[in-house]
């Protein structure tokens, strides 16, 4: 188990970060946290740590969480 999913609690974001996801995924939820979550930990999640980020992909998904904070700092549809 990575340092990802033992801190999991630990996720949070911040106010430009919940808009910037919502925007980059057409979400129209509440919790961008809770939805962050889930995704991150579907068994079906690649997780990758690269420098000071955790790179979590997920079809169609892809999200950014910076490994020392666990701030989410961003999500896009894959390319």
């Amino acid at each position: 188990m990575n340092d990802l999913i033992q801190n999991i609690e630990k996720l949070h974001t911040t106010e430009l970060g919940t808009k910037r996801i919502k925007n980059n995924l057409s979400l129209e939820i509440e919790n961008v946290v809770l939805w962050c979550k889930t995704k991150i930990l579907d068994s079906h999640a690649v997780i990758e740590k690269r420098g000071k980020n955790w790179y979590i992909t997920i079809e169609p998904y892809e999200i950014t969480v910076n490994a020392s904070a666990y701030t989410i700092i961003t999500a896009h549809k894959s390319k």
